[in-house]
């Protein structure tokens, strides 16, 4: 557990204490009011639609001794806005008058820079995850194998934003060797924000898609943006491309900075051979240096390789040998959401629910196709988000897609996703197919018509809510 006084804090972010006590301990960071750990600094993030600084003293009452203000900015303001806030809620009173108040002029921008000063205390290396797809599942993979050799710290959760990665990083604990951060982006400028923050010594790149191409144009503005993960990157840190990527292949670093390939392609310096499947699970031989080693993964799907390549190699690079590092990564099973495999009373579950590209959702329909020993193969759609102008093409082709796959049944929830069926239609693909608008619909027809036997597929954008039918499903199967 990390601790610093509010002082400390006001300084790295480059505020001041207004009111209350400098020397006030900081153990956790909260940007929501009603969630504390215990002496907790609440951050009230400026939304579109909602500003936190409204709920301050709801944050105090909840447990948080320290806050961020950037519309308070003298001990008067601040007692006018206690008054305030606990004469309309009288049972946020009690801790108001005990808080500690720090004055910044952006509440995230603050945020950064705190985390960026937690960061150059933490004397240890990080390894930044980015890409289009894949980076969560990259990131637990590479924690696992470099946990053969050190004390790992991961991301927790999906903490990979503006706000995620400074807590994160605020977050390491002081008996870690080694940490894993994931990167995220959805606009331009974002990218260079949290690189900075994370000041990583190496970085991996899992792949360039069309996630958030809405908001950034075409693939090529992705893979430039996702490139600022440099920003602040060590000056003798390594980029390790995903070489199976065209695009990602043709990149040199920054700086002079080193850069490792890894795939399938001959030409990668961490490569996999021999691949083939045994009961739906990869079984591969990689190589990397002069080193061989058979691997057997207990996640499924053949794009799963590419992922436990780019954690070889980075363990490889922070000298663990191949076999350890292998040994420690066929342990990983899975990633909450992410094709994880649920069997109930003779119904086996693929809950992929966790988020869709085009990509990702033709591996989780490949994966569905590998499934022996069911009766039925049903995939279950939704909606892919944030595909800009060619969003139907995009999901077209997964009908496209489909075609050459045993599946028997295809729900699609949504109207993009009933896009899938007539691109299913359009290549001369035969499937039956049920289209549902809501949820409840998708809940209701899995209710009436999954029976023993069958094998279900959940894929979709993690707004559309399909986590919430695989829970429908498991209580349904269990109860």
């Amino acid at each position: 557990m990390r601790e610093i006084t509010a002082k400390q804090a006001a300084r790295a972010a480059g505020g001041r204490v207004i009111f209350g006590d400098p020397e006030k301990k900081i153990c956790h960071i909260s940007l929501d009011s009603r969630k504390m750990e215990g002496r907790d600094l609440f951050v009230p993030i400026v939304g579109e639609r909602v500003d936190a600084h409204r709920f301050i003293c709801q944050a105090i009452s909840a447990g948080a001794e320290t806050v961020f203000t950037s519309c308070h900015h003298s001990e008067k303001e601040v007692r006018e806005a206690i008054e305030s806030q606990c004469r309309e809620h009288p049972e946020w009173s009690g801790q108001a008058l005990l808080s500690t108040w720090i004055c910044v002029e952006d509440t995230k921008a603050a945020l950064q820079a705190l985390g960026a000063w937690c960061r150059s205390q933490a004397q240890i290396p990080l390894v930044g995850i980015t890409g289009s797809v894949g980076k969560t599942t990259t990131r637990e993979m590479v924690a696992c194998a470099l946990s053969a050799g050190y004390r790992v710290y991961k991301t927790p959760g999906n903490s990979n934003s503006q706000v995620g990665v400074p807590i994160t990083v605020f977050n390491i604990p002081k008996e870690a060797q080694i940490g894993v951060i994931e990167l995220g982006m959805s606009e331009p400028g974002e990218m260079t924000k949290i690189a900075q923050v994370a000041q990583t010594d190496c970085a991996v790149m899992t792949n360039i898609g069309v996630a958030h191409i809405e908001q950034l144009g075409s693939k090529e503005n992705i893979l430039k943006e996702k490139l600022h993960i440099q920003d602040g990157m060590a000056e003798d840190g390594v980029l390790f491309l995903n070489g199976d990527d065209p695009l990602l292949r043709a990149v040199m670093p920054n700086q002079g900075r080193s850069r490792i390939l890894y795939g399938l392609w001959e030409g990668c310096d961490c490569r996999g051979e021999n691949l083939h499947l045994e009961n739906g699970f990869p079984v591969f031989t990689a190589v990397c240096k002069e080193e061989r080693v058979q691997v057997h993964l207990k996640v499924m799907g053949n794009h799963m390789v590419s992922n436990a390549l780019a954690a070889l190699a980075v363990a490889s690079r922070y000298g663990i040998p191949l076999q350890k590092a292998a040994a420690a990564l066929e342990q990983f099973d899975g990633f909450k959401g992410r094709q994880q495999i649920i069997k109930e009373k003779g119904v086996t579950i693929i809950d992929d629910s966790y988020n869709a590209s085009p990509v990702s959702m033709k591996a989780g329909i490949e994966v569905l196709s590998s499934m022996a020993g069911v009766k039925r193969r049903i995939a279950v759609l939704a909606d892919m988000k944030e595909l800009g102008p060619d969003t139907i093409t995009y999901h077209r082709e997964v009908g496209a897609f489909l075609k050459h796959q045993p599946i028997d049944q295809l729900v699609l929830m949504g109207e993009l996703a009933w896009e899938i069926e007539t691109g299913l239609k359009m290549d001369g693909g035969k499937i039956s197919c049920v289209k549902t608008s809501t949820l409840e619909e998708t809940e209701t027809w899995l209710a009436e018509a999954v029976r023993e036997g069958d094998c279900l597929l959940f894929k979709g954008s993690n707004s559309m809510g399909l986590s919430k039918a695989v829970s429908f499903m498991r209580e349904k199967l269990t109860n």
